[in-house]
Order: C-alpha cells, then sequence, then structure tokens
C-alpha cells in the first residue's frame, strides 16, 4: 500500500502513517521491511503481538478473545459482535466457575475462533510472534523519525516501550521521541477529557494529541519548527505538579533511585515497606485455585479507589512521606521466594495513598515466573527452592506525591476471571482444567525482595 500510495500522481514519494493500538503496530509491522516511501511514523497506545497482547508477561488476557472474531469474521469489522460487552462479560465467568481449560473458552462461547486456538499454540515469544514485528538489529537499521505517545494509564504502555527499549538498543541515536502523559488508551485516539478513569487532569496534560502529531509531521517533513514539548527524546507530564519534564533517556527520568523492601510489620500485624532489608521475615500468601467462587469479579473501571481490591494479594504500605517526592520513570526490583508449584503468575501494583484516603495507581506489573529469564523459552520452578524474579522493563511512573501521603505496593499471584490462569502443575496453562490445582498454593515472600522507585529531586 505504501508503494501504491507513493506512487500516486498526487504524492512525493514520501510516506508518513499515524494510528494507535493495533493501527500503532501496523506502522511497526510495515517498518519490519523497510519501504523506501516511508519516511516518519507517529505511534499511539502502540500494541506489541507477542509482548503486550494477546499475553503480557506471558499471560494471556481475556479481552484478546473477541478481537479475531471482530477483525476476521467478514471483509469489513463486526462492530455487533465484538461490542456485545455482556457477552465478553458472561464468557469470563462461565469459563472461570466451569473449571474448565481456557482452550476451550471458544467451545463455551459457543463460536469457533481459530486465530485465538493458534494464538495459544505459541505461548513462547517464538517465530510466530517475531515475524510480526521488527527483531535484534532490524531495530538498528531503522533510521526514520519516529513519535510514540502514550499514557500512565494505557494497557499498551508496555508495547510502546518496547519498541522504544529496542530501537535505542539497537540505535542509540535513533530519532526516536516518547510522549506520555495521564492518558488512557482511547484518550490517544479522541483527545483528552477533564477527568481520565477518575482521575482530574493537570491543565497542562489537556493537550492536543492529533495536532501534536500533525505539528511533528510538518517538522519532520516539511521543515517547521519541533514543537516545543518534545524538547527530549522522553518527555512526560507529572501528575499533580502540573509540569512536563524532558530527558534524554528513560534512565534520566530519575536522579536517584529508591530502595524499599517489602516486608512484614510483626508489631502491628501488616506489611510494610522498609529501607532496611530482612531477609529472615516471611510473607505468606495463600491461593485457592480450586475455588471459583470470586467468578462475579470485574476490574474496577477507574484509577482512583477508596480501596484496594483484596484479590491484589499482600498490601506493603510505606510511611508517610516528609515532604513532596517526585516519582519519574521506570520501577524495577527483584522478588524473593519459595513456593509449592512448578510455575505461578505474579502481579505488582504500586499506588499512593493520598491524605483523603484515596489510592491512585501509578503502575503495575504482571509475569508468569517460569519465562520471566527468557520470553522464547519456558523454565519451570522447583517447588520448595528458593528463586529470584527480577522485575525490569515495567511501566513509568509520572506523579508528584504530596507530603504525607504513603507509597502502597500490592504483591500478589494472579486469579482473576479474565485472564488465564495458571495453577502450577507445571503443564500448558491452556490446557489446565480445576483438577490440576491439588492443593493450595502457597507461596513464601521474603523481607530480602524490594523494589527500585525512580525519584526526581
Amino acid at each position: 500500500m505504501i508503494d501504491w500510495i507513493a506512487a500516486q500522481p498526487w504524492n512525493d514519494a514520501r510516506v508518513g502513517m499515524y494510528g494507535g493500538s493495533y493501527s500503532g503496530y501496523t506502522q511497526w509491522a510495515a517498518l519490519k521491511y523497510r519501504p523506501k516511501a516511508l519516511k516518519a511514523i507517529a505511534t499511539s497506545a502502540t500494541t506489541a503481538p507477542g509482548i503486550d497482547v494477546p499475553m503480557e508477561g506471558g499471560i494471556f488476557l481475556n479481552f484478546m478473545v473477541p478481537w479475531p472474531l471482530y477483525t476476521a469474521s467478514n471483509r469489513s469489522l463486526d462492530d455487533a459482535r465484538y461490542g456485545d460487552t455482556r457477552r465478553w462479560a458472561k464468557l469470563n465467568r462461565d469459563w472461570y466457575a466451569s473449571g474448565r481449560s481456557y482452550r476451550e473458552l471458544p467451545a463455551i462461547d459457543g463460536s469457533a475462533n481459530p486465530v485465538f486456538a493458534k494464538w495459544l499454540q505459541h505461548s513462547d515469544y517464538d517465530a510466530y510472534w517475531k515475524a510480526m514485528i521488527p527483531q535484534g538489529e532490524e531495530f538498528a537499521g531503522i533510521d526514520i523519525p519516529v513519535l510514540a505517545t502514550t499514557g500512565y494509564f494505557d494497557g499498551a504502555q508496555i508495547g510502546a516501550l518496547h519498541y522504544f527499549r529496542e530501537h535505542l538498543r539497537q540505535r542509540p541515536d535513533a530519532d526516536h521521541t516518547l510522549l506520555v502523559g495521564p492518558y488512557e488508551h482511547f484518550t490517544m485516539q479522541t483527545g483528552v477529557p477533564p477527568a481520565v478513569q477518575g482521575y482530574a487532569v493537570d491543565p497542562s496534560a489537556r493537550i492536543d494529541l492529533q495536532g501534536l502529531r500533525l505539528a511533528w509531521f510538518d517538522h519532520v517533513l516539511k521543515g517547521a519548527p519541533e514543537p516545543e514539548l518534545l524538547a527530549g527524546r522522553v518527555n512526560w507530564q507529572v501528575m499533580g505538579a502540573d509540569a512536563w519534564r524532558h530527558a534524554s533517556t528513560l534512565d534520566a527520568m530519575a536522579t536517584r533511585t529508591q530502595r524499599l523492601y517489602l516486608v512484614p510489620d510483626e508489631t502491628s500485624g501488616t506489611n510494610a515497606l522498609s529501607m532496611q532489608v530482612q531477609p529472615q521475615a516471611i510473607a505468606i500468601q495463600r491461593v485457592d485455585f480450586s475455588d471459583r467462587g470470586d467468578a462475579d469479579w470485574t476490574l474496577p473501571p477507574n484509577v482512583v479507589n477508596k480501596t484496594i481490591d483484596p484479590r491484589q494479594g499482600l498490601v506493603f504500605a510505606g510511611a508517610p512521606l516528609r515532604r513532596d517526592t517526585e516519582l519519574s520513570g521506570a520501577f524495577s526490583g527483584a522478588l524473593d521466594f519459595t513456593v509449592n508449584k512448578r510455575d505461578v503468575d505474579v502481579a505488582i501494583g504500586v499506588y499512593e495513598l493520598n491524605a483523603k484516603g484515596e489510592y491512585l495507581d501509578l503502575a503495575y506489573w504482571q509475569q508468569r515466573a517460569s519465562y520471566n529469564t527468557d520470553r522464547r523459552q519456558r523454565h519451570l520452578l522447583q517447588p520448595g527452592v528458593a528463586q529470584r524474579l527480577v522485575v525490569k522493563d515495567t511501566r513509568l511512573i509520572g506523579r508528584k506525591l504530596a507530603a504525607g501521603s504513603r507509597i502502597v505496593v500490592t504483591l500478589g499471584v494472579i486469579k482473576q476471571p479474565d485472564r488465564q490462569l495458571n495453577l502450577g502443575s507445571g503443564k500448558d496453562p491452556s490446557g489446565e482444567t480445576i483438577s490440576d490445582a491439588a492443593e493450595p498454593l502457597e507461596i513464601r515472600w521474603c523481607g530480602s525482595s524490594y523494589l527500585d522507585l525512580p525519584v526526581r529531586e
């Protein structure tokens, strides 16, 4: 199509692409083949197949089940079926409650879904996924300007960051600009409202994203001035500060890191974020995968809530902050534990608890333990043997926390109706049934587990 456009009399042999979500992915799919006429791309909320959809951290996500039916059922798009939210909520509930295997989702729904079935045959990040987007040195050959926009509340942020990190890793001087703000997936395409998922957006963040993209295209294709908002390679809006920041790299977003250990607080009976390591302290979590009494659970729609969903796992709270503190950048860390199963799916949530008693979602991370060292091949765990999960390549945080607020971290095992279950038997999780749950999972988190949070002075 790019070659066809370039050959038209109304074209000057230069083509640009823009779009969000799947349309953002198609730009990278095109760049894998380096069409001569493609001179710039502006991607937003960009998905990366095999990285953030249909699975993230090796865990398949149910919201992708209707996608093939939406896109591949006829010559256009099946909006009616895709938009039938009751149907897909019922499918999640019925599958979860039934205890049947994940690969039986199409049968439970009553519609054949061959594309989804094929995805489940490729749980590793293998040649099937690698063929879709640039890999390794292919990124080094991408020498055209790229503008990527994403949001703190955008589920596809991991995809956008994957392209950014890989492009810069393979081509350190790449002309790749990133912009991130308090946006969610569809904000990228429809505009920035006064509130996003319950969060009141700062005035400085209410920008015309489409106008910014067009101004950027004018800059790279017509020599117009570069938009001032894109002053750095990384540009991010700091929630609560009503300000934009600019840096040359993701690492430069923070001026230092603060290490906080996840340890039980024996005095109060709760868990705490501590600056002191306590390797002998143990926090125990038990999860019974045979109990499906919570099949009606649904994901909270907002990022500001009065309580933390108990299914998020153990809660670790920091002391009230003595002064305003800005968190900017990706968090990282390590989780030390033992578990009585051969695999486990883990999730971390990072929140601000403000003086009003409200929790604001700042970032999250999820990972199938067996894919932590290598997404290309599963490495099962040894029950009862000490394990360490490396927390890396996470979502970005951009928030000024007010004095008196607390940093809160949740750590738990994923068990919810809207994504694949990993019962820990060692079998392919897509084929596990409730009979594979056996005894409840018991995971013993060690007080040497920690997160490094990005602080900007």
